[in-house]
């Protein structure tokens, strides 16, 4: 196994193993740490692994500690990993002539494995990217039952009950045994690293939703905490206190990030005015293993703004190569860059003038050079916005222009 290999492998792997955390209630390693319960006749699943080689450990697992059939495997989120190995399960029970179990998941599941069906090759390339030399399973196997708020499910003996408790995912849900005090968070809480919204390579994780979810878990007043990854916690105190501080932590970064925004100040400048609370590298739950503070400022930021990152340039940006092309002969030529840019301009290649000149136009250093460049980027937004149709991007060239021509790129000094 490559390095790569081992680290993605042993960051999707929980704290736990096997682990025995009540009566009935145990822990079955799987891409975290996934549940068992029994009940008087049954045992529930919260999660049934990837399939194959972890699916069948479970199946051994659970054999060694009670012969009754699984009717239920819950979904904890549809993220793909976490419940692969349905078809394995649905075979177990039937090799043992027992009914097949329900499949229950929250009804955004269904919505999430219709679009990752839709995206196949899409989705191959993301996992390929975020989990080097992992091998990628697509089996999915749609819930058969769906709910949107809260179910208590028909168990004999010990109370379970699913709630919806969005957070990494919009189809993230909660196990909670009243009778027990036992939560179980989920991707709710992965108990290893801070919450990972933002990440780079998926859709918006929306930051107060999960603080939300956070606040719903605590207002139970669970006895017994298991997370996703992270170890068990048995100490009430400290479970409202992770709980509660997550959320209190994620509230904060929205109003910082806000305030920022209020102020002007571009995702870029956000990040770098941005001082995180001392929790990040003291508590282990909220370390940088998996998510950053980065993403979460970078999720926020783009909850309410678009895609433009307040250069012009980037407005109908030219193809890569082209772009690339020209910024290496500007600063490999014996012309200056500011007089290639010009250059560029006066043979009508207004575009690739705009990234020759960013070379020189946003530099932090303000000087002569800097200010003559601004200069000319300005006159080159004002022609980019005659050769585009769009209103809006005619409209962005022209205020950038009006910002160039007053020397800055940044619109915080403008408020």
């Amino acid at each position: 196994m490559t390095e790569s290999e081992s680290k993605s492998k042993k960051i999707l792997t929980g704290t736990e193993g096997f682990k025995v955390i009540a009566k009935g209630v145990f822990i079955l390693p799987a891409q975290g740490n996934a549940l068992a319960v029994e009940t008087d006749d049954a045992v529930i699943l919260m999660d049934c692994g990837g399939g194959g080689r972890m699916s069948a450990n479970m199946i051994k697992l659970l054999r060694d500690q009670t012969d009754k059939a699984v009717t239920a495997i819950c979904y904890s989120h549809g993220h793909l990993g976490y419940n692969d190995g349905a078809s394995d399960w649905l075979n177990h029970n039937q090799a043992r002539d027992d009914a097949a179990p329900q499949l229950i998941a929250h009804v955004n599941c269904q919505r999430r494995y219709h679009r990752y069906r839709e995206t196949l090759g899409l989705q191959t390339i993301l996992a390929q990217m975020q989990f080097p030399g992992l091998p990628i399973r697509f089996n999915l196997v749609d819930p058969n039952l769906t709910f949107d708020d809260r179910i208590c499910l028909p168990t004999r003996g010990r109370r379970i009950e699913l709630l919806h408790v969005p957070s990494e995912t919009d189809d993230c849900i909660a196990m909670w045994l009243p009778d027990d005090g036992i939560l179980y968070a989920g991707a709710a809480f992965p108990g290893t690293t801070i919450p990972n919204i933002g990440t780079p390579l998926r859709s918006q994780r929306f930051t107060l939703r999960w603080a939300e979810s956070l606040e719903k878990m605590a207002a139970l007043k669970p006895t017994t905490l298991v997370q996703e990854f992270g170890p068990v916690i048995t100490d009430p105190a400290e479970i409202q206190k992770r709980l509660s501080r997550t959320a209190s932590l994620l509230r904060w970064f929205r109003d910082e990030v806000v305030t920022r925004m209020n102020l002007g100040l571009s995702e870029a400048e956000i990040l770098q005015d941005m001082n995180y609370p001392d929790d990040l590298q003291e508590l282990d739950y909220l370390k940088a293993r998996y998510g950053a503070p980065e993403y979460i400022v970078r999720d926020l930021y783009r909850q309410e703004n678009g895609w433009w990152s307040r250069n012009p340039t980037d407005l109908h940006p030219a193809d890569s190569g082209a772009a690339g092309d020209a910024v290496m002969r500007a600063a490999s030529g014996s012309e200056s860059i500011a007089g290639y840019a010009e250059h560029l301009e006066a043979t009508g290649e207004t575009q690739l003038a705009l990234h020759v000149i960013d070379l020189i136009a946003n530099a932090g250093t303000v000087n002569d050079e800097v200010l003559a460049a601004r200069k000319i980027k300005a006159r080159l937004c004002r022609k980019r916005a005659k050769e585009v149709r769009p209103y809006v991007s005619k409209a962005l060239y022209n205020s950038s222009a009006d910002l160039l021509e007053k020397g800055s790129i940044s619109w915080v000094k403008q408020l």
